[in-house]
């Protein structure tokens, strides 16, 4: 926490005279200005009484408005949307004397709800005040807290001064997850321990972070470029498996999806690769997001430092922000998916033949591929105006994408994506393909 700087000065503190700071100033000006003309002793000690007073709760206020810090703390800094997050801030008076009535308010985007306001009667010399609120926003983003502004008012209610600190935060809004339960999913073979993920990944990293050798390890596991480096027998760690690779791959042409704001199918995509990410982060995976655009962020979970819960932070960060692309297709997808992902789950909204085929060509660059296919009809509130043809055309993309390989799971407004992520198992092993889709 550190203070605000404001220029300092009587001409400051003059500037913040309230009503009745100024009106003691001109009864007193006007006072002593009848008090020479007049010849008036007596009146001339009300009138310099009645102008000094306001000038020295000015200059009062001015020396001490500098030792005077502000922060905040956010609770949590990712909040999920719909979902409220709290607000803590504390006021620390730094110097000798106690303050008078303080207005705190600080600065947050309207999405965010209404501008947050506190008084303080006083806060005495080294104490502090904690005061805190709620935010709560349904939209995604990033959104930008503070900076937190202070008035500051002396005792008499004769000048009060703004001031603004520069520290400020940022809430960001990530989509909501939701629990997916645990399934085989295509491509993975049955064992124990980390043998499913072994199988998946078909260019996973070879993990060579050694270790002394210790009596009883197998010869087999000595890394022989560790051993020549340090001089003595060193051996690969055992507990540390081949990471599983998987890609999400989310669709956000504008096009491609169906109706507005946090109940569109374009929201309910983001937060089904959400989801999908974070289960996937969960059991294991090394997860990167791709967007149709041919954006790719980073692997989450690559490094052996990242925790999980980290893993799935960095990926939600990365929602929190994606928007609407020009519609451009999935061309761009064939160039960053350039094969070796064990496990490719599509999140794609409505698609034409042409990119119904490309994203049919993308089930040879995995070793299982899972799609989320949405009826976005069902989103804009048409399909009861659709043509019959309408719903038979949806299925024939789904018939189109099984023969290539891919797991189907249709989508529609409403549906619960647990129990659709569930049905991924069972589509799996009731399908006619699932030889196919496992090769």
């Amino acid at each position: 926490m550190a203070p605000g700087e404001n220029p300092s000065g009587l001409r400051v503190g003059l500037r913040g005279l309230t009503t009745r700071g100024r009106s003691f100033l001109a009864a007193g000006v006007t006072a002593s200005l009848c008090a020479y003309v007049f010849g008036q002793d007596a009146l001339l000690r009300v009138g310099v009484l009645l102008a000094a007073l306001p000038l020295a709760a000015a200059l009062l206020l001015v020396r001490t408005r500098y030792r005077v810090a502000g922060g905040r703390r956010l609770s949590p800094h990712r909040a999920p949307a719909g979902q409220e997050a709290r607000v803590h801030l504390r006021l620390d008076n730094v110097s000798r004397v106690p303050t008078g009535v303080l207005l705190l308010e600080d600065k947050v985007p309207y999405v965010l709800g209404p501008r947050p306001r506190f008084v303080l009667d006083r806060v005495e010399s080294r104490g502090y005040r904690e005061v805190s609120y709620r935010v709560r926003s349904d939209l995604r983003g990033r959104y930008p807290l503070g900076p937190l502004q202070l008035r500051l008012s002396d005792p008499f209610g004769m000048c009060e001064l703004h001031r603004s600190f520069a520290a400020s935060d940022v809430l960001t809004v990530v989509p909501q997850v939701q629990v997916l339960p645990p399934v085989r999913l295509p491509g993975e073979r049955p064992g124990h321990g980390d043998t499913n993920a072994r199988a998946l990944a078909l260019a996973g990293d070879d993990d060579v972070i050694p270790r002394e050798y210790r009596q009883g390890d197998d010869l087999r596991r000595v890394h022989w470029k560790s051993t020549a480096r340090y001089g003595e027998l060193m051996v690969r760690r055992e507990e540390q498996p081949l990471k599983a690779r998987a890609a999400v791959l989310l669709d956000t042409r504008e096009t491609a999806h169906r109706g507005t704001g946090p109940a569109s199918s374009f929201e309910w995509a983001v937060s089904c690769a959400a989801s999908v990410g974070s289960h996937l982060i969960g059991r294991g995976y090394r997860t990167r997001l791709i967007t149709d655009t041919g954006r790719s962020a980073p692997a989450a979970g690559s490094t052996l430092s990242t925790t999980p819960a980290e893993a799935g932070g960095l990926l939600l960060d990365e929602l929190a922000v994606v928007e609407h692309s020009d519609g451009g297709g999935l061309a761009r997808v064939e160039e960053v998916l350039r094969g070796g992902e064990g496990l490719l789950v599509a999140v794609v909204g409505t698609l034409d033949d042409e990119e119904l085929h490309r994203l049919a060509r993308l089930r040879r660059r995995a070793a299982g591929a899972v799609v989320v296919l949405l009826d976005t009809g069902t989103w804009a509130g048409l399909r009861h105006v659709l043509p019959t043809g309408g719903d038979s055309a949806f299925a024939e993309q789904q018939q189109v994408l099984r023969r290539a390989g891919w797991t189907v799971l249709p989508a529609k407004a409403g549906d619960s994506l647990p129990e659709l992520w569930r049905s991924a198992d069972r589509t799996e092993q009731g399908s006619p393909y699932r030889d196919e889709a496992g090769a």
